[in-house]
């Protein structure tokens, strides 16, 4: 990795040493052009500035990342990529993480942008300096105290294989590209002017996991029209084995209390099986006495519940078929263990294809203008094995009816009977009794989800030369479509009919944990999602690099227009969206609980805006040592009452011929994202603690204390109220070069965000509930207290517990109303480092780079109800067990690592080639700051030698990924790593082979 640093911003290779020196316009936002001790001429694009020739632009902190560095990288994808900056952050979008979300998570081949690691939609991704479509899918980030929609560019559909280079730009920029480039801006550029012909064969495999890599690559290129006229091709296509969690022991069993490094594990179980398995817990829908036969024989507890087991468990006491036998219940749940079922387990990588193709077309015009043409496609189809759905805490549980012919205490033939039976089926009447399924999983068949991708991007531009200004104009259009289609999804209703038949060829078997002799078959259901994004844009602009004479030099400036459009389109299966309606036997139903057995409802939305954008910029060279940057820029958004006005100021000073201070004030934005202004209702189920409850538990009698931790529903949707998040970024950095062919780079920076889009949270409104009802105590109880907190109405053990309590009775949480909302501000503050060394010796030509970004401030800052909450707590007036989420000091929280650092050492000599890297993550904690996750360090190594095949060029290389074999961290998740951070594939090898035609 690089960084623009200085006027004379060197590319070193061995046979380059470039200096800085000038600018031609492009498509890009910067260009400027490093001479080599040959004298060729090497073309170096800088993010940052829109002016011709902008001298400042070396003054920016931008990091570049440039196709020998990927290649060295031995990155299959985007996604590999940008995980290895370390400006960026975690990505909430890989697959080993998004299990909890099901069908609402954004699946399949996408990676996401998270520089500073301030959220997914907080970086601005360019190609070739315009604008990315985003994903055709979003999913949630838990922002304030809940979860809130997000979308992102997918970084896989970046062309790797064709980038020339990679430019982050750690500032804010929106002055100079607009909207959402609060953390920085990342722009991919792809290769130009290309000539010949390359194709590429590479190999990986991993050492301990039966999965592999291909990948095919070809790169073509040529000039027509005696060279006025350059096509360029770019292909490749990548396959990847599914890596699932029965191929390795640490993944295997879902209750990590058993591996090795859990001894020194703090504050967490480790047990991430579950309770909820095809042997379920049942309970006799029936008033049965103490004198019943089935309480007197022990076949269910006092509350009329059995728990069942397959046949030969050690708690097994009556046999009720052939694979399943029963126990009344408190002998404990007979747990399922998620990663080794089916004899599949469950996927942290997809069965993936991959497919990226980008071409670029130039053409000299007679008039001398230049046209300029992008098209780009990508295509994706993955295939990911899931666990079994159970039903959401939050909806009434399944009856089997009496007339099931499997119901063992029903009427059918499934009635136990004989014998053995007469003593404790005496007391069952002939009509047989209705059975709850209080906990059960359909453990009989894993989830199966096919997700089909496909983006399309196509830009047509013309520049040229009028005068003294350079000017500009381009319109694109692109597209991003999502298919993703889960199989053997179960039906509410269509469960609960089977539950009701009393024809065997129809009714489901909850005793039977096969496909076959259970009858799932008949409640199964496919479920789609389908998703598109949509991007439009036109621009102009006219730069002039010499509008002015000044002391220091001429001031250059640039102005110019852009639109756009943006729209999505999130279309959900008719069993999610509310067209099939499920009603459960206490009454809920949609927008509160859909059809689909686990997933909550979504309904259909969709939503478009345009946005005019106008802006300017000069540069303005001082003194001939002092250059500032001045830009400004205005958007108007279709959809919102409020527009967007920010301006920037930066600088680049040089004291000395060896020192350049650098420093930059920068006003940002971030539109609101069209899923929070257009969503309708939607409900959401989650495991939380109900405050009020436990605060009350306290003076609850011994024996009838409450449950006060269960499944409650959040209800949230758009608002068309909200306004576009602002922010003020600061930096000051110095760059010295003190000898030749060494650079050092510090940079000290600031991001104060306000109106921050999220969701007080369903705890937080929980906590604020008791808080309203600590201060009325247990007087006017006909008030509402928290509003957005609905209740059933208190049982008499609840209004004993409240009442010693002196609280207002309350009954169990039903749902939370909730709405997103511009909330509190958002603080972060780091530095970031850079050594960067090249140098030619009798051995060689060795490059030593090293990149580190710290962390050192990153709060969420309270205010109004939630500042509320956090002073009661501080004060005493609300018990110390209950948490404030989202409203706290977020550094090191669930993967917001304190320091990233990447190193990089190469090494060539004639046809050898070598480099050593070195990647590592700092450590953070999990759920809460005593449950610290280590730190994680990897090491890659390549080699590689070039040689010629009779006229074709050829190079080998062969690589190690993770030399060491490191291994992840334990972490509480589900397969016992922090996936969102880290990768657990152990070390796994490569060879590369290129033919150059």
């Amino acid at each position: 990795m690089r960084n623009t640093m200085t006027n004379r911003y060197r590319v070193f290779r061995r046979s380059t040493l470039a200096l800085a020196v000038g600018a031609v316009a492009a498509s890009l936002p910067f260009t400027t052009y490093a001479q080599s001790e040959g004298d060729q001429l090497e073309e170096i694009v800088v993010v940052g500035s829109q002016i011709k020739g902008a001298n400042i632009s070396s003054a920016l902190a931008v990091s570049v990342v440039d196709s020998d560095d990927i290649e060295v990288m031995g990155v299959d994808s985007g996604e590999e990529l940008f995980q290895l900056i370390p400006e960026n952050g975690q990505n909430f979008f890989n697959e080993a993480e998004n299990i909890s979300g099901g069908v609402n998570s954004a699946r399949g081949d996408v990676g996401a942008f998270n520089l500073r690691n301030m959220g997914t939609g907080n970086t601005l991704v360019l190609l070739n300096g315009r604008r990315l479509v985003n994903s055709a899918s979003y999913q949630t980030e838990e922002i304030g105290g809940s979860f809130v929609p997000v979308n992102t560019v997918n970084s896989n559909t970046i062309p790797v294989w064709g980038l020339e280079r990679v430019e982050v730009l750690r500032d804010g920029a929106s002055a100079i590209y607009g909207a959402d480039a609060v953390a920085g801006v990342v722009n991919n550029v792809i290769k130009n002017d290309f000539e010949g012909f390359n194709i590429r064969f590479r190999y990986t495999d991993h050492e301990s996991l039966p999965a592999n890599r291909e990948t095919i690559t070809a790169e073509w290129g040529k000039n027509f029209n005696g060279g006025k006229t350059n096509v360029g091709v770019f292909f490749n296509y990548y396959h990847r084995d599914r890596i699932s969690s029965i191929q390795d022991p640490r993944w295997a069993n879902s209750d990590f209390r058993d591996r090795p490094d859990a001894a020194n594990w703090e504050g967490s179980s480790l047990v991430n099986d579950t309770s909820s398995s095809s042997f379920g817990q049942f309970d006799v829908i029936s008033s049965l006495g103490s004198s019943h036969s089935l309480r007197v024989e022990d076949f269910v507890d006092s509350s009329g519940e059995f728990e069942t087991y397959p046949v030969g468990d050690s708690r097994c006491d009556f046999t009720i078929n052939a694979t399943a036998c029963a126990h009344e219940d408190g002998q404990g749940t007979y747990r399922h263990n998620y990663n080794s079922a089916f004899g599949t387990g469950r996927d942290l990588a997809s069965d993936l294809d991959r497919m990226n193709l980008f071409v670029n077309i130039t053409h000299q015009m007679a008039n001398g203008a230049e046209s300029f043409t992008e098209l780009m496609y990508y295509k994706s189809e993955s295939n990911l094995i899931r666990h079994a759905s159970t039903k959401l805490s939050s909806v009434e549980t399944f009856t089997m009816s009496a007339d099931n012919p499997y119901n063992p205490l029903g009427n059918g033939p499934g009635r136990l009977s004989g014998p053995e039976w007469d003593a404790i089926m005496a007391d069952v009447p002939e009509a047989g009794y209705d059975l709850y399924l209080d906990t059960y999983r359909f453990t009989q068949v894993p989830r199966i989800i096919d997700n089909d991708g496909m983006t399309y991007r196509w830009l047509q531009g013309f520049r040229g030369t009028a005068g003294e200004w350079d000017w500009e104009t381009a319109i694109s259009h692109s597209k991003a479509v999502k298919d993703d289609i889960t199989h053997n999804r179960v039906s509410n209703t269509l469960a609960q009919q089977a539950l009701n038949s009393a024809d065997p060829a129809t009714a489901f078997n909850p005793f039977d944990p096969t496909r076959e002799g259970s009858n799932i078959d008949v409640m199964l259901v496919d479920v789609y999602r389908k998703s598109s994004t949509q991007l439009t844009t036109f621009d102009f602009k006219a730069s002039n690099n010499n509008l002015l004479d000044l002391p220091g030099g001429a001031m250059g400036g640039v102005m110019g227009f852009e639109w756009r459009e943006e729209s999505f389109v999130d279309d959900r299966d008719p069993r999610l969206d509310g067209s099939v309606i499920y009603t459960d036997r206490s009454g809920n139903t949609f927008p509160y609980i859909s059809d689909v057995a686990n997933s909550s409802p979504t309904p259909d939305s969709r939503g478009s805006r345009d946005v005019i954008s106008l802006f300017a910029e000069l540069q303005i060279p001082v003194l001939e040592n002092l250059d500032v940057q001045v830009a400004l820029r205005h958007e108007k958004f279709s959809d919102l009452d409020s527009d967007a006005t920010v301006g920037k100021v930066a600088f680049g000073w040089r004291p000395l011929e060896q020192v350049l201070v650098r420093g930059s004030w920068s006003e940002a934005f971030r539109a609101p994202n069209l899923v929070t202004v257009n969503e309708g209702t939607v409900a959401r189920s989650n495991t939380r603690t109900d405050w009020a409850c436990e605060y009350a538990n306290g003076f609850a009698a011994a024996g009838s204390e409450l449950d006060c931790e269960y499944g409650v529903q959040r209800i949230a949707q758009g608002s068309d109220a909200l306004v576009p998040e602002t922010s003020e970024n600061s930096s000051i950095g110095l760059v010295l070069d003190p000898i030749e062919g060494l650079t050092i780079t510090a940079d000290y920076w600031q991001i104060t965000k306000d109106d921050t889009i999220g969701l007080f949270g369903e705890e937080n409104h929980i906590a604020l509930d008791l808080f309203y009802r600590l201060q009325a105590g247990a007087s006017n109880c006909s008030q509402a207290f928290n509003a957005q907190v609905v209740r059933e109405a208190a049982t008499q053990d609840q209004i004993d517990a409240y009442t010693a309590a002196g609280l207002c009775p309350a009954g169990d949480v039903i749902r939370v109303d909730d709405v997103y909302v511009n909330l509190d501000t958002r603080e972060l503050e780091g530095y970031d480092i850079g050594v960067y060394y090249d140098v030619d010796t009798s051995l060689g030509a060795f490059s030593f780079s090293y990149n580190g970004s710290f962390l050192e401030k990153y709060e969420q800052v309270a205010s109004g109800p939630s500042l509320n909450l956090v002073n009661a707590v501080q004060a005493g007036e609300l018990p110390s067990g209950v948490g404030i989420d989202g409203f706290a000091d977020l550094i090191g929280k669930d993967g917001n690592q304190d320091e990233r650092h990447s190193a990089r050492l190469s090494w060539r000599q004639g046809a050898f080639g070598a480099a050593l890297g070195a990647y590592r993550i700092g450590q953070f904690y999990q759920g809460t700051p005593n449950v610290k996750i280590a730190a994680m360090t990897t090491y890659d190594l390549t080699a590689d030698y070039r040689f010629d095949v009779a006229d074709t060029g050829a190079r080998i290389r062969l690589g190690v990924k993770n030399l060491t074999d490191e291994r992840a961290p334990l972490a509480d998740r589900y397969f016992g790593y922090f996936a969102d951070a880290h990768n657990d594939y152990g070390r796994y090898m490569y060879v590369d082979l290129r033919l150059s035609f």
